[in-house]
């Protein structure tokens, strides 16, 4: 992916922070048709769209039918980063929600893929359960605002950003422009 490669190619630190997309959504979710509801969309065709560009960067994208609210997902992300190879459930997250259309709203789903991640179960759910990273999270969503970001992926590096897909050499710029050091090794 591409920020793999950024990272592997200049010295920068990629922090994920949170966006709250749809955070009216329920904990049952909402179906794609309720979701865009009034917009004169073709939901069917967005899908198809968005598996073309998800394959063009090598991404599974599955045929998912609803949409949940990610925010305890948000919320176990940080928790996920304060442990050692917690990184690895920001990709588990995606696939759960784009390629297995997995209720990110159910802590027993969450739970249940920190647990094949190899990560502490008992700790997330306690984490999660008494909502221990509410204010960061919290924090994200403020600093979001503050920046004027309404979509997602939004790219910043310094004092600049992109907002949506864009391709490598689009997000390459940005970090150089923002003063990256490529790597020597």
């Amino acid at each position: 992916m591409r920020i793999e490669r950024l990272e592997a190619a200049y010295d920068i630190e990629v922090v994920y922070r949170h966006f709250p997309l749809h955070p009216e959504t329920p904990d049952a979710g909402l179906t794609l048709e309720e979701l865009f509801a009034g917009r004169n969309l073709d939901v069917p065709r967005m899908q198809s769209e968005m598996a073309e560009r998800m394959a063009e960067e090598g991404l599974e994208y599955g045929t998912r039918t609803r949409t949940y609210n990610s925010r305890l997902a948000q919320e176990l992300g940080c928790w996920a980063d304060t442990r050692e190879g917690g990184a690895r459930i920001h990709d588990d997250l995606f696939r759960a929600y784009f390629v297995d259309d997995v209720n990110l709203a159910d802590i027993d789903n969450l739970v249940g893929l920190v647990a094949r991640a190899g990560l502490d179960a008992t700790d997330a759910r306690v984490a999660l359960e008494e909502r221990r990273f509410r204010e960061q999270v919290d924090a994200d969503w403020a600093r979001s605002a503050e920046l004027g970001i309404t979509g997602v992926p939004t790219f910043v590096a310094g004092i600049r950003g992109l907002v949506g897909a864009q391709p490598y050499e689009a997000i390459e710029r940005l970090v150089v422009e923002s003063g990256a050091v490529q790597r020597t090794s």
